[in-house]
């Protein structure tokens, strides 16, 4: 094949590859209006593979060569096996560059699961890369959500604070909150900026909503470890909350994000009435 050959085999197969994907599978909202081509849009492509149309719609026409990086979020963004992927590297004449192996999943310290254990009228979450949330104890199930019921490759802290309707409406300050998620997002990106995973849900979340696509446009940076939260919750009402974040010594990259209240303020109580009340629940459910 010639050049010009391969970049329109590239670019038959990328429009194929997401005529086969609908937006459910990609974690994108579903319309009620008639789409006019079968699977994904262009410009949703684009957008999950955290790329402008314009540079998306250049490679479907054959018109530009994709970088390794570029490759990299487009073999996540339309969900590539091992085969699609080393062909899409092909295609691209990118084969001295293979595709990377699928990332680990990222493992809980043991010493963070004891302290999580330890912390039982306090809610407590373990953050990994890109916020993922990959622990928390019975204390943060009940100031947030159930999230043994969310499945793991959707749990992630700026994911539910955007999409889960709970966890959103729980921020009294939500904007404020959510602001200050996608800079220390986007400060976690500069370490790795072609991670596939980051390109999918920084892809999924400008999809999704406008105030995200804004503050990521911003560029703006954050890496505080502390702060106050304000929480309205369904049960107990309000809550102001010191929120600290502790960063493992061993470099994995977790974090434990630990909520507490003033000693006999009205927030402390009613983070004792709030665990208290989930301890029981969990005792009833587990003598059924």
């Amino acid at each position: 094949m010639t050049a010009d050959s391969d970049s329109r085999a590239l670019g038959a197969f990328l429009k194929a590859r997401r005529a086969q994907l609908t937006p459910r599978e990609c974690g994108l909202p579903e319309t009620d209006s008639a789409r006019k081509v079968a699977g994904l849009r262009r410009e949703e492509a684009a957008q999950l593979a955290a790329i402008s149309v314009d540079y998306y719609t250049r490679l479907e026409q054959g018109r530009v060569r994709a970088s390794v990086p570029v490759l990299m979020t487009l073999a996540r963004a339309l969900r590539l096996d091992d085969d699609q992927q080393k062909y899409l590297y092909d295609l691209a004449g990118r084969t001295d560059a293979h595709p990377r192996r699928r990332r680990q999943a990222q493992r809980l310290r043991p010493a963070m699961r004891r302290l999580l254990d330890q912390l039982t009228e306090t809610p407590a979450l373990v953050l990994g890369e890109r916020l993922d949330i990959l622990a928390w104890n019975p204390a943060a199930t009940a100031l947030y959500t159930d999230f043994a019921a969310i499945p793991a490759h959707r749990r992630n802290y700026l994911r539910l604070l955007f999409t889960h309707p709970v966890v959103r409406q729980l921020h009294q300050d939500w904007a404020h909150d959510a602001r200050e998620a996608v800079a220390a997002l986007r400060m976690e990106a500069a370490g790795n900026p072609d991670d596939p995973d980051l390109a999918q849900l920084v892809g999924e979340l400008s999809l999704q909503d406008p105030d995200f696509r804004t503050w990521w446009a911003e560029h703006r940076v954050n890496s505080a470890s502390y702060g106050t939260k304000r929480y309205r919750h369904h049960l107990v009402g309000d809550l102001t909350l010191d929120c600290d974040t502790w960063a493992s010594p061993d470099g994995s990259g977790q974090r434990l994000m630990i909520l507490t209240a003033e000693a006999a303020s009205p927030s402390h109580d009613a983070l004792r009435i709030l665990t208290s009340w989930t301890t029981r629940q969990l005792s009833t459910d587990g003598s059924q």
